[in-house]
């Protein structure tokens, strides 16, 4: 008979460098029975764990929108629902998110959605801290100190690259910021498994006294707006605003109260996962699709709205209307003013500085060349250069290289053998303030 139990699911976080990718091998590559799908995220258009993970076969999903949280929540709830169609294949799911992400809105995917709470349950929050350089990404970002705040478990990993007097006031310092998580120390993610998974530790009340608006979801959207319509023809009028284009869903049967409010708030989450369709001025908008709205700085843009039958119709805009002066008209130039209105709270900002440069270029690389070009980065920008991670093809080597980076430590190690594959080179670096031409030329002068 098939299990009904709820399946456990880990969120494995940290922040950039702080080696997700290693424990997640390890738990991989250990002998606990366990059936794990792996859901991935990464921050930047060019995923590159997926490669870099032992085993990914069929039991890695990755989704490489940038932010696990915000946005991206929409894109974990298809990719849950996806995993249940195939439930006879696993038993567990980790879910890792980026370093730049708040594990707070992942964690409230598990019961915020009614379906995702029925088929999974949150078995923990297991937050990677880099002994080496927590210090100076507590200070300079909101997302590793959130992903401290959130653990059941802190990992704390690196602590071979740290005098003992400094890990000891480290971990002081980290159980002033979560006196109920478990503590413990490693080197190379080398955990034993029962520590980070099996643990029933997350605690929903716990969640809302660290934080009282837990269960207040962040949405990628700003404003809902409910208009009772007759049917006809509709114009959706926009002024020059503070971005040139607006993402925006339109929902049908809309109710007004805030509990229909918020049903469709969370229906509207999987709209935004998908990607926007771009619509000009004088396209009609279609219904319960994702679409962006092109707009420019020469006068009022409008679109069109066709309702076929009478409908309470909601629009859920990535803006205010206040900051578009966003106009609904009828056929008779009338503007219809909305039955109700909602305003959400708005996805997090993250760094605007921070960002990341994604190269890949066939061919071989000349080994000295590299190793003075990636000298010469580190001294230069090493400070800000948050994470580096990629494979590379090296000139007169028939195994490919993988190369992993956080700040000044550098580290590569052969891997697999190319064998017919083609030989290529991905890399990918996050950090503040990156020159992406001037990196991009300089990888290009190693190559042969």
């Amino acid at each position: 008979m098939e299990s009904t139990q709820p399946v456990p699911v880990t969120i494995l976080t940290g922040f950039l460098g702080s080696g997700k990718t290693t424990l997640l091998n390890r738990i991989l590559s250990e002998e606990h029975g366990k059936r794990i799908a792996v859901i991935e995220n990464e921050f930047g258009e060019v995923g590159i764990d997926q490669a870099l993970v032992i085993d990914a076969d069929e039991e890695i999903f990755e989704m490489s929108n940038g932010c696990i949280c915000c946005t991206v929540r929409g894109d974990l709830i298809r990719v849950l629902g996806n995993l249940m169609k195939r439930r006879d294949k696993f038993d567990y799911v980790l879910v890792e998110t980026t370093g730049l992400a708040d594990p707070g809105p992942v964690a409230q995917t598990f019961f915020m959605d009614e379906e995702i709470g029925e088929e999974f349950s949150l078995d923990g929050i297991v937050t990677l801290v880099d002994a080496a350089h927590i210090d100076q990404q507590l200070g300079r970002s909101d997302e590793s100190t959130e992903q401290v705040a959130f653990a059941d478990v802190l990992v704390l990993n690196k602590t071979d690259l740290v005098e003992p007097q400094k890990i000891d006031l480290l971990e002081a310092r980290l159980r002033e910021m979560n006196r109920m998580a478990r503590v413990v120390r490693c080197e190379m993610g080398d955990v034993p498994v029962e520590t980070v998974l099996n643990l029933s530790a997350f605690d929903l009340d716990q969640a809302l006294e660290r934080r009282p608006t837990f269960l207040e979801p962040e949405y990628p959207f700003e404003w809902t707006g409910v208009y009772a319509l007759e049917p006809g023809r509709y114009g959706l009028s926009l002024a020059e605003g503070p971005d040139p284009a607006m993402s925006l869903v339109v929902a049908s049967n809309q109710g007004v109260d805030d509990a229909a409010l918020r049903d469709g708030a969370e229906w509207c989450v999987r709209r935004y996962a998908e990607p926007a369709v771009p619509l000009a001025p004088g396209d009609a908008i279609p219904f319960a699709q994702h679409v962006n709205l092109e707009l420019d700085s020469s006068g009022r843009k409008s679109f069109t709205l066709e309702v076929e039958a009478a409908d309470r119709v909601g629009l859920y805009t990535q803006h205010t209307a206040e900051e578009f002066e966003l106009q609904l008209i009828d056929d008779n130039g009338a503007v219809v003013e909305p039955e109700a209105e909602r305003t959400w709270v708005a996805q997090h900002e993250h760094d605007d500085e921070v960002g990341s440069i994604s190269i890949e270029r066939d061919g071989d690389v000349d080994p000295e060349k590299l190793n003075a070009w990636l000298g010469e980065l580190l001294r230069e920008k090493g400070v800000d250069i948050f994470r580096m991670k990629g494979f590379i093809s090296l000139a007169g080597e028939s195994d490919r290289f993988v190369f992993q980076g956080v700040h000044m430590i550098f580290d590569s190690q052969p891997d697999r053998p190319w064998g017919a594959e083609p030989r290529t080179n991905q890399l990918v670096f996050i950090g503040r303030n990156l020159d992406e031409q001037g990196m991009r030329e300089g990888f290009e002068a190693c190559l042969i």
